[in-house]
C-alpha cells in the first residue's frame, strides 16, 4: 500500500536497452490509482490533504499505490540529468523544404508559409449566409479581398454567435473574457485596409482566440483562476500576440481553461465547464478548452493555447482539430503565465494542418537578443505542391503503446495508418519505446514541482479563492522532493535518448493522442471542479 520503503529499481544503461520490435523491455500499462473526485469527496480530501500530518501521511501513500516511489523516488538511474530539453542540432539537409528565416517581420514569415502550400481551387464562398462553416484562413482571406464579406460582418456575427452560445440553453462555456468594442475596432481597421487593397497578410481580420493563460490587451490574464490578474496584472501583450496583431489578425477574446491547466477535463468551477462542440454534454478536453472548442466549433480557424503535458494536443484531439505543440522554445514564451518553465510552450490549436503550418511561421522564432546558442539557427517548412506527395516516410509505431486505448480509438487510427500506408507507400517501422509509464510518471514529477513553485508566493493568501479540484492538485504538486525532481530529470535525459536513437531510423513515431474519447460532464463537477486521474492519465 506505499507504506514502506519499495524496491529499489535499478535502470539499464541506455546504451544496452534494445528498441527493435525483439526487445524485451516490459510493458508497464498506466494503473492510476486515485477516485474520481467531485463534490463533497473533493472538498473532503482537499481538507484531509491540507493537515499537515494526515496530509503528508495520504500523500505518501497515494505516491506509493502510483509507483511513483518504486520507479523514480528509490530508483537508481546512471544518467546524469537534463533539466531544459535543448539539444545539439544537427542539420539533415532536408530535401523539399524551405528555411524560414527568423529575422523576417511576422508577415513575411506568413508569405513564406503560403508558398509552400499547395495551390487550391477556390471553394464557393456565400457572404450574405449568416452562419459558419468552418473557414480556413484562406477562406477568409479570398471572401475579403473579393469583397464578398468584410471583416466588419464576420466580427459582428462572431459576437453574436458568441452571444449565442452563453445562453443557458448551450452554456458551451468558451470564452471567460471577450470585448465587443476591441473586437469591433480591430476588425474596422483591417476592413479599411481591405478596402484601399493594403492587407497586412492573409491573418489580416482573422479571427483568433487566445487561452486565457496568455497576456493580451485590454484582458486581464485569469489562468482559470478568480485572482490571479489581481496578484499578476497583465501590462503588455506577449510576444506571440505582438507577432499576430503585426499580421493584422483579429484577436477576439481569452478562451476558457481549466484553472491552471491542473486538469484535462476543461471543467472549471469559476468560469463554467468548456463543452463539445460535437456533443454538448461530454467535456472539451484541457487545459486548453476554450481554445479547443471554438475552433471546432468553427467561431475561428485558428486559436492559442499552451501545452505542458498535451493541453493543446488532448483537447484538439477530443475535438477533432488540429493541436501542435512545438520544439521547446521555437515560440518565445514572454508574456505567458511562467506555469512550467521546462515543458511549458504556446501551442497552435486549428482546423487544418495548412492553418497550423500559417500560424506556427507568425508566432515562431526566439527573441533575438534572448535565443540561446544551442537553438537552432533556422526552421525548415515542407514545400507541399499540390501535385506531388511526400514519398519515403517512416513511421514507428510501438504495437503496444499503440494499441493500448479503447477500441474505437484503436481501430480508428489503426485505419488511418493503413490508409497512409496505402495511399502513400510509407513505411511502418515496428520499435520498442521503453519505460513509457515512467516517462508519464517523471514528467507528472516535473510539470507538478514547477507549477507548485510558480505559485508557492501566491497559494497560503489566496487559498480560499482556488477551485477545490486545484486545491487537490496542487497539495500533490507540493509533495514531490528535489531528489524526486532531480530523478525525472535523469529519466528525461533517458528518454531524450531513445527517441533520438528511434528517430535515427524513422521520421515520425505514431501513436493514439488520447486513449478515450470525450467523456460525459456530469453534474456534480460543474460547483467543485473535477479530478479524474483515471482518464487523464489513459
Amino acid at each position: 500500500m506505499g507504506l514502506f520503503k519499495s524496491k529499489r529499481v535499478v535502470y539499464k544503461p541506455v546504451k544496452d536497452v534494445n528498441l527493435g520490435p525483439d526487445s524485451t523491455e516490459f510493458y508497464l500499462q498506466a494503473n492510476v490509482k486515485a477516485p474520481r473526485m467531485t463534490g463533497i469527496l473533493v472538498k473532503i480530501v482537499a481538507w484531509l490533504l491540507e493537515c499537515r500530518i494526515i496530509g503528508a501521511f495520504l500523500l505518501y501513500i497515494l505516491k506509493g499505490n502510483n509507483l511513483i516511489h518504486k520507479y523514480i523516488t528509490n530508483a537508481d538511474i546512471e544518467e546524469p540529468p537534463l533539466y531544459v530539453p535543448l539539444h545539439h542540432f544537427e542539420d539533415h539537409k532536408e530535401q523539399e523544404v524551405k528555411s524560414l528565416d527568423l529575422a523576417l517581420t511576422p508577415p513575411d514569415k506568413v508569405q513564406v508559409a503560403i508558398d509552400c502550400l499547395p495551390t487550391t481551387l477556390q471553394r464557393p464562398i456565400n457572404g450574405t449566409k449568416p452562419s459558419f462553416n468552418r473557414w480556413t484562413i484562406m477562406d477568409y482571406f479570398r471572401a475579403y479581398s473579393s469583397g464578398d464579406i468584410t471583416p466588419h460582418m464576420v466580427a459582428e456575427r462572431f459576437i453574436a454567435a458568441v452571444d449565442e452560445s452563453s445562453k443557458p440553453t448551450l452554456q458551451m462555456g468558451f470564452f471567460i473574457n471577450y470585448n465587443v468594442e476591441d473586437i469591433l475596432r480591430q476588425a474596422n481597421e483591417s476592413t479599411l485596409r481591405y478596402q484601399k487593397g493594403e492587407p497586412i497578410s492573409v491573418l489580416d481580420g482573422v479571427p483568433v482566440a487566445i487561452k486565457d493563460e496568455i497576456d493580451c490587451l485590454p484582458y486581464p490574464t485569469t489562468g482559470g483562476t478568480k485572482w490571479l490578474h489581481k496578484q499578476r496584472p497583465c501590462t503588455d501583450d506577449a510576444c506571440c500576440i505582438k507577432r499576430l496583431r503585426l499580421c493584422g489578425a483579429v484577436l477576439v477574446g481569452k478562451t476558457n481553461m481549466h484553472e491552471l491547466g491542473a486538469g484535462t477535463s476543461g471543467i472549471n468551477p469559476h468560469y463554467g465547464a468548456t463543452r463539445n462542440p460535437h456533443n454538448a454534454s461530454r467535456i472539451a478536453g484541457g487545459s486548453s478548452s476554450g481554445s479547443a472548442a471554438v475552433v471546432s466549433a468553427g467561431l475561428c480557424p485558428v486559436a492559442l493555447g499552451v501545452d505542458g503535458g498535451g493541453s493543446v494536443r488532448m483537447p484538439a484531439a477530443l475535438c477533432g482539430i488540429v493541436g501542435l505543440k512545438p520544439t521547446f522554445s521555437r515560440i518565445p514564451h514572454s508574456g505567458v503565465i511562467p506555469l512550467n518553465w521546462t515543458v511549458g510552450m504556446v501551442g497552435i490549436l486549428a482546423g487544418t494542418v495548412e492553418d497550423s503550418l500559417i500560424t506556427y511561421a507568425a508566432i515562431s522564432g526566439e527573441i533575438p537578443s534572448r535565443q540561446p546558442s544551442s537553438i537552432p539557427a533556422k526552421i525548415n517548412l515542407p514545400l507541399l505542391p499540390l501535385t506531388k506527395s511526400i514519398s519515403k516516410i517512416k513511421l514507428a509505431k510501438y504495437g503496444k503503446w499503440f494499441d493500448d486505448c479503447s477500441d474505437d480509438v484503436r481501430i480508428c487510427c489503426s485505419g488511418a495508418l493503413n490508409k497512409l500506408q496505402g495511399h502513400y507507400g510509407w513505411k511502418i517501422v515496428d520499435v520498442t519505446i521503453p519505460e513509457i509509464e515512467v516517462m508519464r510518471l517523471a514528467h507528472y514529477s516535473t510539470i507538478g514541482s514547477e507549477c507548485n513553485t510558480s505559485l508557492d508566493y501566491f497559494q497560503d493568501k489566496n487559498l480560499a479563492d482556488f477551485g477545490w479540484d486545484a486545491r487537490v492538485a496542487l497539495k500533490i504538486y507540493g509533495s514531490f522532493s528535489s531528489m524526486e525532481y532531480i530523478k525525472a530529470q535523469k529519466i528525461r535525459n533517458r528518454q531524450l535518448q531513445f527517441h533520438k536513437k528511434i528517430f535515427s531510423e524513422a521520421d515520425i513515431i505514431v501513436s493514439p493522442t488520447t486513449g478515450v474519447t470525450a467523456y460525459p460532464i456530469q453534474d456534480d463537477a460543474l460547483k467543485t471542479g473535477e479530478l479524474d486521474y483515471v482518464n487523464g492519465g489513459i
